[in-house]
């Protein structure tokens, strides 16, 4: 493609970015000897950096979310029809996107009915850890107020979110934390804390009733799930474990929140990726994919049980939920998603997920036969993880930087994928893929091969 940006203009753009943008997850000491990398257009699956060169992505933006893929112009029109009718009004009142939005959601989550609007993942779920506390005073005299999170899972950015952490990088150095955040054991079988136990995913489940009856069942007011481990290492629930905490929730009155930002809108294959498993939520969040990032929107969404704690008593002047998002306000978001939504309906995006995810996990384990450094390999839909080992006998991970190297040789090859990185310690070991529900099967070969070719070039060195 020809980028029309002349040479003079490329110099200008680089130099204001190093001596004005601070960039996110970087450490810009590199930027004293080499530039940040300037993406300047997109279409499908791929991009093209100020220099011209085109890469296949195969990370969605580099953090899961352009789901229907880049240049839509569909998307983009109807998005500026509606902010030059009408752009902002704070969300205390309504606007026609919001509410058209707001049904067709609920179309697509049966048992569920109420939509509020934020506009980031980690804002959608401070909304429910807000719910789920003001409950606990509107109902248990404020004691049943703590958060269980799982080890592994990643819920924002914020403080509030980083209390419910399970990713000791991410969260490292930003303390203290809120109280009333417990952790419970993470789920992934092929990292077993309890070596080869049969019933594997009944047994990580069992452990949530362990942490609950541990803090008092009168205390947990609820619990906060990824439904498949994003940034943790692409973690699949196993069999099993889905049934048993959906059992202990209803059991011990534990409000049931899925955080969705990642798996919602199509990645695995459904609608949410709740679905794959027959889970019956209180509260479900969701952001990146709703609108492919052509706007900036968040819902956390809940069932009508929830809604109508908060309208109780009208006479009380702080039984309403008393929460505010000033962008939550803006129509550009709810526009966008209802476009993004359409296109994955009119093109069929969830079946050409699960076909070309079929095809992209058969390709990822065709590696793991080839290449002694590849471990395990995990996912659903179009949404895998390849764990990379030193050993496959022992396990062991492989070095963080040895699969930095991976992925700089992939992105060498012209594809662009992410791993887990200043997460984990000792486990950032794991490559990332998440393209969009719009790949090919050409595309997915594209990928599946600058993978091989990056595995045999680096294992090559150990």
């Amino acid at each position: 493609m020809n980028i029309q940006i002349a040479p003079n203009d490329i110099s200008h753009v680089i130099e204001a970015d190093k001596a004005n943008v601070w960039h996110h997850l970087m450490q810009h000491a590199a930027f004293e000897t080499v530039d940040p990398r300037i993406i300047v257009e997109g279409k499908g699956l791929r991009v093209w950096d100020a220099t011209g060169r085109e890469m296949i992505d195969a990370v969605s933006g580099g953090v899961w979310t352009v789901n229907v893929g880049y240049g839509r112009a569909r998307i983009a029109d109807a998005v500026r029809d509606q902010l030059v009718k009408m752009n902002f009004f704070a969300a205390a009142a309504g606007s026609i996107p919001a509410a058209l939005f707001a049904e067709r959601l609920i179309e697509k989550m049966p048992g569920m009915s109420r939509v509020y609007y934020s506009n980031s993942g980690s804002e959608a779920n401070e909304k429910a850890y807000k719910i789920i506390r003001q409950i606990a005073h509107k109902r248990y005299g404020g004691k049943k107020h703590k958060i269980l999170y799982r080890e592994r899972d990643y819920h924002g950015t914020t403080i509030g979110a980083l209390a419910s952490c399970g990713q000791p990088e991410r969260a490292a150095q930003y303390g203290p934390f809120p109280p009333g955040f417990v952790s419970v054991p993470h789920c992934l079988e092929y990292r077993s804390q309890w070596g080869d136990v049969p019933d594997y995913g009944v047994r990580a489940a069992r452990e949530i009733e362990r942490v609950i009856l541990e803090e008092g069942p009168d205390t947990v007011g609820g619990i906060v799930l990824e439904p498949i481990t994003a940034g943790g290492g692409v973690i699949v629930p196993p069999e099993g474990y889905w049934e048993t905490v959906q059992e202990i929730c209803t059991k011990y009155d534990v409000l049931l929140h899925i955080d969705e930002v990642v798996c919602g809108l199509g990645r695995t294959g459904q609608w949410f990726g709740y679905q794959n498993f027959g889970i019956k939520p209180d509260l479900v969040t969701m952001a990146k994919g709703v609108a492919s990032g052509y706007a900036a929107i968040s819902c956390t969404v809940t069932t009508e049980r929830v809604f109508d704690m908060f309208k109780d008593d009208p006479s009380d002047p702080l039984g309403y939920f008393r929460d505010i998002s000033t962008f939550g306000g803006c129509t550009a978001g709810p526009a966008a998603a209802l476009e993004n939504m359409a296109i994955i309906e009119d093109e069929d995006l969830l079946e050409n997920t699960l076909v070309r995810g079929e095809q992209l996990g058969n390709g990822l384990e065709a590696l793991k036969s080839r290449h002694a450094i590849v471990g395990d390999v995990r996912g659903m839909g179009l949404f895998w993880g390849v764990e990379l080992v030193a050993d496959r006998e022992t396990r062991e991970p492989l070095p963080e930087k040895t699969v930095a190297a991976v992925v700089a040789a992939v992105g060498a090859r012209g594809v662009i994928i992410g791993m887990t990185n200043r997460s984990l310690p000792g486990y950032n070991n794991t490559l990332c893929l998440s393209p969009a529900l719009i790949a090919t099967a050409a595309e997915i070969d594209t990928i599946v091969e600058a993978i091989d070719g990056a595995l045999t070039e680096v294992g090559a060195t150990l």
